[in-house]
């Protein structure tokens, strides 16, 4: 099947099941107001960030194909991009954060296509391409931190959730939806916020993709950079909002050492935040992933690994000290009295893989009702199965067409007749078949020969454990999209007017011929009808001051009345500013 966006030496990596979370930029949909509240916000960034953020920015900006005049395209950012090793790809809103994660392992950004409204100009509590195409993609031109940001997709992708994140994920996605949307109730914003304020009260034991979520936000997306007393920003949540870059630089936001600790505080994706970590460097981001990666299930292993997995009630993988790796859902863990793990079960279609790459007849068809294995040595015997060479499986009797009795040290018994045996290209045995097959704990029965050939995994321990298949082949279609669909805004026929008249003084502005009676008329318009519209007065403010027209009075009077309402103040004061600064220029 031909996938549905176009593809580049980047995109062209990404597996087949992150294709369904691609969607069309809509970029025709993107209204004259939302390109100027584009426009509005990249050139107070670009004013105010050149002297607060990371040298990298404003060159990033130039690498990346960033314009401040319009809403990038997403094929002319790839066309540019890919010079970096990087592309990009257009999603609804927020996506699960391990497809996300592992999106930015194949060195792709995704960039949420919708564009925040004017309402929420300074700042907005969903996803948009101001925040994802302004301020994550400029940062990535830097190499070591692109390097950070790829290591970190990486890791991020193989990170354990619980069932409760799953939860949040979908309350955050709905609360960011409605928050954004004008035409949103009141009431179905209070009843979404309370239910992410109770699952954030309610969250227990944090995730391993709760923490290192942490750890991507006060670093990728809230991070700032240098000393405490003099910090630069480099984080995208701050680079994209006017108002917290200026916000975060106060002294109210405690600024903290970026550590390890910074795992475990948790944020309010909704409000603006009370601290930010400040790294000294680049190179200490990647140091404190390292130092958090060696705590994760992947590298550690054992029941606590097998444990996430069962309460994630998700898709995931256990790989044996021979390297054989199971996938499934785990629903089981059987333990001895040392709280060992002895037995492991999952449920539902399993498959069995080495090296991430699926066991020739060990696929989720073969293994459709799930998958149990005992884990450990046997009782009696000093020398584990795995390091066992022929001559000593023949010594124990474990060779093709014999009847077996294997007791492991938890207790564990299989009975049966030895089929076959599964090696690695090494000569290691990863896997031992047999019929007629018996399988018991005590007195609880594990399998029964009625069920078939039993397939035994071999191995003494579990030294890893990770969130999602081991061969991404096994499964199909791993992941799903939320069924919560970003809302597309009702306008009315004033609403298309008015954006008609931003049309206009577009045109005027890229045109090159403007004419006063053209303000004139456009401004008359906008006193009328549109009294609560501030930044069209402003970009006709803009165009009467470089034309030199004799109503550029009349419009500044008419903004600085606008000024007593609050919700305006500080975006036509800063608007003001700028156009100053631009003549001084």
């Amino acid at each position: 099947m031909e996938p549905h966006f176009e593809l580049n030496e980047v995109t062209k990596k990404l597996p087949k099941h992150l294709h369904k979370f691609v969607v069309k930029q809509p970029y025709d949909e993107y209204t004259a107001q939302n390109q100027a509240v584009w426009r509005y916000v990249m050139r107070m960034n670009v004013d105010y960030l050149g002297k607060v953020a990371h040298a990298s920015y404003l060159d990033g900006l130039k690498k990346t194909g960033i314009s401040v005049e319009k809403i990038p395209h997403m094929q002319g950012m790839n066309r540019i991009l890919k010079e970096i090793g990087w592309a990009a790809v257009s999603v609804d809103g927020f996506i699960p954060p391990n497809a996300f994660m592992e999106f930015q392992a194949y060195n792709v950004l995704v960039i949420a296509s919708d564009m925040r409204t004017i309402d929420h100009i300074e700042y907005t509590p969903a996803p948009d391409i101001i925040h994802e195409a302004a301020g994550h993609a400029p940062i990535i031109a830097n190499p070591e931190y692109a390097e950070y940001l790829r290591r970190f997709g990486e890791i991020g992708a193989k990170a354990i959730s619980s069932a409760k994140d799953y939860e949040m994920y979908e309350a955050i996605r709905l609360l960011s939806i409605l928050k954004e949307d004008p035409n949103s109730t009141q009431k179905d914003i209070d009843e979404a916020q309370e239910k992410v304020e109770w699952l954030q009260d309610n969250m227990g034991e944090l995730s391993e993709m709760a923490q290192i979520r942490n750890l991507h936000w006060w670093t990728v997306e809230y991070g700032l950079i240098g000393t405490l007393e003099n910090p630069k920003i480099y984080g995208a949540g701050l680079l994209s909002s006017i108002g917290e870059s200026k916000w975060c630089m106060k002294d109210e936001v405690e600024k903290v050492p970026y550590s390890l600790d910074a795992a475990n505080v948790s944020f309010d994706i909704t409000k603006p935040q009370p601290q930010l970590f400040v790294t000294p460097d680049f190179a200490h981001l990647s140091l404190v992933l390292e130092q958090f990666a060696n705590k994760m299930a992947i590298r550690t292993g054992g029941l606590k690994g097998i444990e996430k997995l069962i309460d994630s009630k998700n898709l995931g993988t256990i790989e044996l000290s021979t390297g054989i790796q199971v996938s499934g859902v785990f629903t089981n863990v059987i333990t001895d009295e040392n709280n060992k793990a002895i037995y492991v079960q999952t449920t539902g279609p399993t498959a069995l893989a080495n090296r991430d790459k699926e066991l020739i007849g060990h696929g989720t068809n073969y293994h459709a009702e799930g998958f149990g294995s005992p884990i450990g040595k046997l009782k009696g015997i000093n020398i584990p199965i795995e390091n066992m060479s022929p001559r000593d499986l023949k010594a124990y009797g474990i060779y093709e067409g014999e009847q077996v009795t294997l007791e492991f040290e938890g207790g564990v018994k299989v009975v049966g007749e030895v089929i076959t045996g599964t090696r690695d290209l090494r000569g290691r045995i990863l896997l031992i078949s047999f019929k007629n097959c018996t399988v018991t704990h005590g007195d609880t029965l594990l399998f029964h020969p009625d069920w078939g050939v039993y397939d035994m995994a071999v191995g003494i321990e579990v030294v890893s454990a990770f969130a999602g298949p081991a061969d991404v082949a096994s499964f199909g279609d791993v992941g799903k999209v939320s069924e919560t669909k970003t809302h597309k805004i009702q306008y009315s026929d004033s609403d298309r007017k008015l954006y008609s008249l931003y049309d206009r003084v577009r045109e005027l502005r890229e045109g090159g011929t403007v004419s006063e009676e053209d303000i004139k008329e456009i401004f008359t318009e906008v006193k009328s009808n549109y009294k609560n519209d501030w930044l069209l007065s402003l970009e006709l403010l803009e165009l009467a001051t470089l034309n030199n027209f004799s109503i550029k009075g009349a419009l500044r009077e008419y903004l600085e009345e606008m000024k007593s309402n609050k919700s305006y103040t500080t975006l036509i004061e800063n608007g003001l500013l700028l156009l100053e600064n631009y003549q001084e220029v």
